[in-house]
């Protein structure tokens, strides 16, 4: 009879520090294949493998599409792609964005949960927002086993508070009492059968690979909502799995309500920049053409030149007080993430 011989782990800001501490505790002889997807940005170099080598005895690499799953090792996601699971092998794909991650972490716990169902244990680290609660909450559906860092010990407490807000978490521990619950339960054997897998549930998981077929069905999971996809386009269509919902387009790309509000956050800053550049220009054209008016002896097109300067340069001044107002604080996702290069830079 299998054990939970699954672990996947998701982690982001805070993650180098936290995965290495926990992975020096896990003994060379762990019964169970174990699955990292740590938040990083798309093209920066990931010595995550390394440094995981360097701090524990379980063997880490950045494994090829494809792979047979083998206990005993740390399969770590690169940059730029999705790491999944299925029966037996790994996929390492560049499938479409979720929660503005590639790696991100839901798709992975959540191809555990449909390939493994019960054998799997999802555990959540430090990180900001709310990527890991969906995949945690799958997990969970198919009966396998919830493991969240206390956020009173997390360096960043965002994700671990929404996990264990929105799912019923079974652990909840300090992250130097994680490597000894995932060692006993990697020993103990699983005597339930596996679970149905949702429809829900299959069809995401063929979106995060690609899979032509899952892609073109015309039949979307969800409703559809009022809300655009900030990476495409395309309408979102709204799932709901008990307290959680999310949002996802046709070609993919998924986004839950805290990571939704990021990106119309950010995509409203980029429209402000592009408005006050148009009206910085806007303004350099109107003085310049004054200038050209007043030397043509035409006062009356010059006094119309300033009077239009000076309305887009008030204008540029009320945005760039805007922008300056709504500067993100330092706790944000994306400070957060220059936190991450950083320190795998300096390994």
């Amino acid at each position: 009879m299998p054990g939970h011989d699954i672990i996947v782990i998701g982690a982001s800001a805070g993650g180098v520090e936290t995965l290495t501490k926990l992975v020096c505790n896990l003994p060379s002889d762990l019964p169970a294949a174990v699955f990292v997807v740590l938040h990083f940005p798309s093209h920066g170099t990931s010595v995550l493998p390394s440094i995981l080598n360097r701090a524990g005895t379980l063997p880490a690499s950045h494994y090829e599409d494809g792979e047979t799953i083998q206990p005993g090792r740390i399969h770590v996601a690169p940059p730029d792609r999705h790491l999944l699971v299925k029966p037996g092998c790994i996929r390492v794909i560049r499938g479409p964005r979720e929660n503005s991650h590639r790696p991100a972490i839901d798709p992975l716990f959540r191809t555990a949960a449909w390939a493994y169902g019960n054998r799997v244990i999802g555990v959540v680290l430090s990180g900001v927002l709310d990527d890991g609660t969906a995949g945690l909450a799958a997990i969970k559906q198919q009966g396998g086993i919830a493991v969240v860092q206390d956020p009173d010990d997390a360096l960043y407490p965002g994700m671990p508070k929404s996990a264990i807000a929105n799912v019923a978490v079974d652990h909840i521990l300090p992250l130097s009492k994680i490597a000894s619950i995932l060692v006993h339960l990697a020993h103990q054997p699983v005597a339930n059968s596996p679970k149905a897998v949702p429809e829900t549930m299959e069809a995401e998981s063929d979106m995060a690979e690609l899979d032509l077929t899952g892609l073109n069905k015309d039949e979307r999971p969800g409703t559809p909502s009022p809300f655009g996809c900030p990476e495409c386009g395309g309408v979102l269509w709204e799932l709901h799995n008990g307290k959680i919902s999310r949002f996802r387009c046709r070609t993919g790309h998924a986004y839950s309500p805290e990571s939704l509000l990021a990106e119309q956050s950010d995509g409203i800053e980029t429209a402000l920049w592009s408005a006050l550049r148009a009206l910085e220009e806007s303004a350099a054209l109107a003085r310049r053409m004054a200038e050209r008016s007043q030397r043509s002896q035409q006062p009356l097109v010059a006094t119309r030149f300033h009077k239009r300067a000076a309305e887009a340069e008030a204008n540029a001044t009320l945005l760039h007080q805007l922008l300056v107002k709504s500067e993100p604080e330092p706790t944000t996702e994306r400070v957060a993430m220059d936190g991450v290069l950083k320190n795998l830079r300096q390994e």
